[in-house]
């Protein structure tokens, strides 16, 4: 039930915003900044952030805290569990009641509880209990979120999550919240948005929830692919198990598009990195990787035309690079190294396999002996084929690059690059490219902590057409749906 203090609250805010200003937002488990850099870049004021990783909040601080001497305050992780928006707003001194505070409210919520992948991994770590991903508290935090909602009263409201989430052992968490929204007074919609339909190199699925305080009288939409890709295998089914609890006569869920062949071809991989350092020290001086920091700043490579995309993320305002850019760190795993020159463009870890076991035979050959004994250990990797068949996977350049993930952290295996002369995993600006990420934004911590951080952020060109597109219906000028008068 919506009270007639809070529909004046928010058609104040509603004619604020038609009177020019910028809508002010607060994002919810904004890991390093992803989603906010889409929100900024459409014009969006990033009025306040909430992260509990404290190296993923020092990022987002690098990146985006104001001018001020703010940084310090910008940069301290927070639980949004324990920290409510009151106290947020008194910490940041935005010296206005938290109902007036915010326009939007928008949140990346954790997806391990939700992800199939990240099922597998609780089950793990609870001992096998089938159910240990129902108990995990990351999976109640949408709960929490509906309390900012009530706190904060915004116009506008997004939400993020693996597809994953429609299916949680059988219940659909999008229809639940956005009918808990339509009690607090908003009108929501929900679907699956593909990455690499809005120009990130990525092949990403992701779960969207857009939703519009009903007093706007506007019908949540979402913005329409700018890029043709036809699915890889495996999506189409990866689809229907996250769809199968989705009602088809739900009010809120909204078809998936399917772009038109006669758009540009999605960003293939090539495009994407082409320009960036060629790195091959950690087969010639290793030390020399080493000593690099992620501070540390190389020039570009020659690349005449120059791509498109490449010249999006030099060019990114307010995250603009000249000569280079920095974050060339790459994992040493030199067992690895000429098994992953030798493989094809697509292949995964069984031909990788294969390749490792004629490699031995050849250097059994060479040195005449037949028992392989440690020199198995020192050129074929452990993992068994049948249990990891896509533990690796080597990026095939004229096309997107698969789903990057947090486990970046500490396997890059998925990603390796597709230039067999340099013969590695990608580094961790390769990797922040293939997000979408400017080559200017800045990651806080070590090699690990970066790569974690990229794979756990909504790719910034995705976040750019879903903000343009809310930017555009806040903003239009049409009928209220109600008056302070209906509501008192």
């Amino acid at each position: 039930m919506v009270t007639a203090k809070q529909t004046r609250m928010r058609l104040a805010k509603a004619e604020r915003l038609r009177a020019g200003e910028a809508p002010r937002a607060l994002e919810l488990c904004s890991g390093c900044g992803g989603l906010s850099l889409g929100l900024a870049t459409a014009g969006f004021e990033l009025t306040a952030h909430v992260e509990f990783d404290p190296v993923a909040a020092a990022s987002y601080a690098l990146n985006f805290a104001p001018a001020g001497g703010k940084t310090e305050a910008w940069a301290k992780a927070r639980d949004m569990v324990r920290y409510s928006a009151d106290t947020l707003v008194g910490e940041l001194g935005l010296g206005s009641e938290t109902s007036a505070s915010f326009d939007v409210l928008a949140a990346g919520l954790p997806c391990q509880a939700f992800a199939r992948i990240g099922r597998s991994k609780l089950r793990e770590i609870a001992g096998g209990k089938s159910d240990a991903f129902r108990l995990d508290p990351r999976a109640r935090l949408y709960r929490r979120f509906l309390a900012y909602v009530e706190d904060t009263q915004p116009l506008a409201i997004i939400i993020e999550n693996v597809p994953d989430i429609l299916n949680f052992g059988g219940h659909n968490i999008p229809e639940e919240i956005s009918e808990t929204l339509e009690d607090l007074g908003y009108r929501s919609a929900y679907t699956i948005l593909n990455a690499a339909y809005y120009g990130v190199p990525q092949v990403r699925e992701r779960l969207f929830l857009i939703a519009y305080a009903k007093d706007l009288n506007i019908e949540p939409s979402f913005p329409g692919p700018s890029r043709y890709l036809e699915l890889p295998r495996g999506y189409e089914g990866s689809r229907r198990v996250a769809l199968k609890h989705v009602s088809s006569d739900s009010p809120h869920f909204r078809q998936i598009h399917d772009p038109v062949a006669t758009l540009p071809a999605a960003t293939g991989v090539r495009e994407a990195l082409s320009d960036l350092p060629r790195i091959s020290e950690h087969r010639t001086d290793p030390a020399i990787i080493r000593k690099r920091r992620l501070s540390d700043e190389l020039p570009y490579r020659s690349c005449d035309p120059l791509p498109d995309y490449a010249s999006l993320m030099r060019n990114w305002e307010g995250f603009e690079t000249v000569r280079g850019t920095d974050a060339h760190l790459v994992r040493l795993t030199p067992r690895d190294f000429p098994i992953f020159a030798r493989m094809p463009h697509g292949a995964e870890y069984p031909k990788a396999r294969e390749i490792a076991e004629a490699m031995l035979e050849e250097a059994l050959d060479q040195a005449g002996i037949r028992s392989s004994g440690k020199l198995r250990s020192a050129i074929v990797p452990p993992y068994d084929p049948a249990k990891f068949p896509n533990r690796w996977w080597k990026l095939d350049p004229e096309k997107p690059s698969r789903t990057l993930t947090a486990h970046m952290g500490k396997d890059t295996y998925s990603h390796i690059h597709f230039d067999s002369r340099q013969c590695r995993t990608v580094s961790v600006r390769e990797a922040a490219r293939l997000q979408s990420f400017p080559d200017g934004f800045k990651f806080a911590g070590a090699m690990n902590a970066a790569f974690r951080q990229i794979g756990n952020a909504v790719p910034p060109l995705l976040a750019l057409a879903i903000a343009t597109t809310i930017r555009s219906q806040l903003t239009q000028r049409q009928p209220m749906a109600s008056t302070v008068d209906q509501a008192a």
